[in-house]
């Protein structure tokens, strides 16, 4: 069995996991996690399922729940896992692997939870951002408001009378911000 300080790649990673708990590899490095709360599930699930509803109704791709690992980088290894995530249908072709997603998924959705550091969350979308995510929502429940990063740069700020839409992303989807914080 590999120690958790010997873990540095994505298949060390993904075959020691079940017994590290939450966390994520960047750069090589093991990162741990805390469990999330309550309000972040119940968050994380709504958005999720209208995401998934949406995806399922137009055969546009697959919704993945939070902690599926995505492997951003290589050499050395960075696998994050986004609280939502979607993978447009086209880049599915090959089907899913058993192991983590072979590169960024198109929209990566991070909900916030109340000890998250703005600098770790600034970096995890750096990290989405640099690896080719095309669209990445910091939904934060504190707020209740949402922060879309595009590829180009672009941060447009929604509040909760806002609907917030997907673009070319995720066509004719739209989220209507006051709909996940119940």
């Amino acid at each position: 069995m590999t120690t958790a300080s010997m873990v540095t790649t994505a298949e060390q990673l993904f075959q020691e996991a079940p017994g590290l708990g939450r966390c994520e590899l960047v750069g090589g490095e093991l990162r741990m996690m805390s469990p999330a709360g309550s309000r972040h599930g119940a968050v994380t699930l709504r958005i999720a399922t209208l995401l998934a509803n949406h995806v399922d109704a137009h055969a546009l791709g697959q919704v993945f729940a939070a902690e599926t690992g995505f492997i951003l980088a290589r050499n050395p290894d960075t696998v994050r896992a986004p609280d939502v995530a979607f993978v447009s249908r086209c880049r599915l072709e090959a089907g899913l692997p058993t192991g983590y997603f072979p590169g960024p998924p198109d929209l990566a959705v991070e909900v916030l939870s109340p000890d998250d550091r703005p600098a770790a969350v600034a970096a995890k979308t750096a990290d989405w951002l640099a690896a080719g995510t095309r669209l990445v929502w910091i939904v934060d429940p504190a707020t209740q408001s949402l922060a879309a990063h595009a590829a180009d740069g672009t941060i447009t700020r929604f509040m909760a009378s806002d609907t917030v839409p997907a673009g070319d992303v995720v066509p004719g989807f739209s989220l209507a911000i006051g709909r996940i914080f119940g």
